[in-house]
């Protein structure tokens, strides 16, 4: 997910958000989406927008499935003390709630995907999220314990691709790839050591 502004949660894209998406748009662009999806926040609608250009052709969904919500209850015993004090941040519903919504995510865009493309080939389905499911979609394919979504941060405007095939486990064939991203459009929010 692109940067957004500061204060209210629903406020929108940022110039530099607007930057992020457009550029991830390029990089997407003569790739066929059978749908695409987003959050109900604003933000994210004018992501999924300027990431598609908004081709009439493929349905764009707003769902609560692809919001942001935390992802897993995690217990944080064992936990180095910054990821307890982030996870004690989560109301009880937050902790009941998110997961519940995850699971219904997972559910929904982990596949294979019923049926084919109309020209035979592969359905691909772009999913314009936050990193907390990002993180859980990338744990969930490689089959790794369920803390391990904590301690995946991605980049603003970061692609992930997963490919779902039946038959086989899922193949991960790009995490956080920043690579449509000019050096100053990376690491949004993340620390400064995260910048490579």
């Amino acid at each position: 997910m692109p940067e957004s502004d500061a204060g209210e949660p629903d406020t929108g894209l940022t110039e530099r958000g607007r930057q992020q998406a457009t550029l991830l748009g390029e990089r997407l662009r003569g790739r066929r989406f059978a749908a695409v999806h987003h959050g109900p926040l604003r933000r994210a609608a004018q992501t999924a927008e300027l990431v598609t250009g908004s081709p009439p052709e493929v349905p764009v969904y707003a769902t609560e499935l692809a919001g942001d919500h935390l992802p897993h209850d995690t217990d944080p015993t064992g936990l180095p003390p910054a990821y307890a004090a982030f996870l004690a941040r989560f109301s009880a519903a937050e902790r009941a709630d998110g997961p519940r919504v995850t699971a219904e995510a997972v559910r929904r865009f982990t596949g294979p995907f019923p049926g084919e493309a109309p020209d035979g080939g592969p359905v691909r389905e772009l999913v314009v999220t936050h990193t907390f499911l990002i993180a859980w979609l990338v744990r969930h394919a490689l089959d790794a314990p369920e803390r391990r979504w904590l301690g995946l941060n991605l980049h603003n405007a970061g692609l992930t691709v997963i490919r779902y095939s039946p038959g086989g486990p899922p193949n991960l064939l790009a995490v956080n790839d920043v690579a449509h991203l000019p050096l100053e459009l990376r690491g949004t929010g993340l620390p400064p050591d995260y910048l490579v």
